[in-house]
């Protein structure tokens, strides 16, 4: 009796073994990634614009260094002289020193603050080519029936076997 106990509970495990792995292999579905550090570093398009953000942005930060060294000097001058400035010359040069600091403070706010011109000017660059990255990675998925793709950042492993990043960059590259 307890031998068959025994045969009739491993076939019962068998069985919802064997149900268990058919209905897990059937919701497997066809998974792939992309490594988006790839697709940045060897998109063209997408190179070209940091590149033009970068250059773009060297000169707004040396346009904010020169006010700022402007703003030193004329602040280390005036520590200087002011002992013997006579007081409408130390008002007179402390409301130019503040005007200085001032105009710094609002041209740094402008470009490089939140919602400043910098951010805009990226997102300008960049909006587009996101847009036509994730259409790539849309259509390799729906021409080779993938049905998840993930982002690299977003995986601790992954089989080089689904890395369909190449296919990516050659429909980008058309």
């Amino acid at each position: 009796m307890q031998a068959k106990k025994i045969v009739l509970i491993f076939g019962a495990a068998l069985l919802l073994t064997g149900v268990l792995a058919s209905v897990s292999s059937a919701q497997i579905g066809k998974f792939g990634y992309v490594d988006s550090d790839q697709i940045f570093a060897s998109y063209k398009d997408w190179v070209k614009a940091q590149e033009e953000f970068n250059t773009e942005y060297k000169a707004w930060d040396e346009e904010a260094r020169s006010m700022q060294s402007e703003l030193d000097e004329m602040t280390e001058e005036y520590e200087k002289q002011k002992l013997i400035l006579s007081p409408e010359k130390k008002k007179e040069r402390e409301a130019a020193i503040d005007a200085k600091r001032q105009a710094l403070d609002a041209y740094t706010k402008q470009i490089f603050g939140p919602a400043g011109e910098a951010e805009r000017r990226n997102n300008m660059l960049v909006k587009p080519l996101l847009e036509r990255i994730n259409a790539a990675i849309e259509r390799v998925a729906t021409e080779e029936n993938y049905d998840f793709i993930f982002n690299s950042a977003g995986l601790a492993y992954a089989k080089k076997d689904f890395d369909i990043t190449e296919k990516v960059l050659n429909i980008l590259e058309e």
